[in-house]
């Protein structure tokens, strides 16, 4: 009878542990800028996204959809898991300085678990020159990106750059071109150094917008709005760096697809 009993309980710490092992959450940390961000979870506390905002739409905001219906086996390569949370900490107007500066990156490093996943996209505004504020030259965009890389990696976590998403302009013979200087560049060779995965969505998403055309990327994918459309925009909106729904979506689906072929 001991014996039996032993056996039942053997057993059962068996089940419950493969049941541990098959819950397994990997949260998927996204640090950056507006390109990134999730305006409609309180981005500003007290007001309405759908009256003060919308249709504007980072990426990282339509980002957990596409887990949530996905065979995560196609990420076993990067990494193990029943289910992913996408946490988008991204912000507005922020580069790698002050997205450190302002304790945003402690509170992601305070949070990382091993396996956890960080993807950093950052570069719109490092490069902005005229807004003292917020601009890094390359040299500083490249020691924060270490920063990042290394403390990602102290907690056990998986650090993955990103190149800076492209603005829509300039176009040159049909073809988006790049509008970061050596920012992507600089993105690349900290990727190389460290052994860092990576991914150019500055040149994905130039090359995927340019099949796309020009007159249909400006009208649909960024926020380019005719007036009296939307309540928070009602004389209209020339933007073309950041993104209505649908730019949003499909930048979303390139760095989805880009992360299955990431190898640890």
């Amino acid at each position: 009878m001991k014996r039996n009993l032993g056996s039942i309980w053997i057993l059962i710490v068996l089940v419950f542990g493969c049941q541990r092992q098959a819950n397994k959450i990997v949260t998927i940390y996204l640090i950056g800028d507006s390109t990134m961000a999730d305006y409609s979870d309180n981005y500003d506390p007290g007001e309405d996204y759908m009256k003060t905002r919308y249709p504007v739409t980072g990426w990282g905001q339509v980002f957990q959809p596409f887990f949530d219906q996905a065979d995560l086996s196609e990420f076993s390569e990067l990494f193990i898991a029943d289910s992913v949370v996408v946490d988008d900490r991204a912000r507005g107007g922020r580069s790698t300085r002050t997205f450190f500066q302002e304790g945003r990156w402690r509170a992601v490093y305070d949070s990382l678990k091993p396996g956890d996943v960080v993807i950093m996209q950052f570069g719109h505004n490092d490069a902005a020159e005229t807004k003292t504020e917020r601009y890094v030259d390359i040299e500083g965009y490249k020691e924060f990106l270490r920063l990042y890389v290394t403390q990602t990696r102290a907690k056990g976590a998986t650090p993955i750059i990103l190149t800076p998403v492209a603005r829509n302009y300039p176009w040159e013979n049909g073809h988006l071109e790049n509008v970061h200087g050596d920012y992507p560049a600089a993105a690349k060779a900290v990727s190389d150094e460290l052994s860092v995965l990576f991914i150019d969505l500055n040149q994905r998403s130039m090359d995927y917008f340019s099949e796309q055309g020009r007159d249909f990327v400006t009208k649909e994918y960024f926020m380019n709005l005719d007036s009296g459309v939307y309540e928070a925009y009602p004389n209209g909106q020339r933007d073309n760096t950041h993104f209505q729904p649908a730019g949003a979506e499909a930048v979303a689906k390139l760095v989805f697809e880009d992360l299955k072929s990431l190898h640890k």
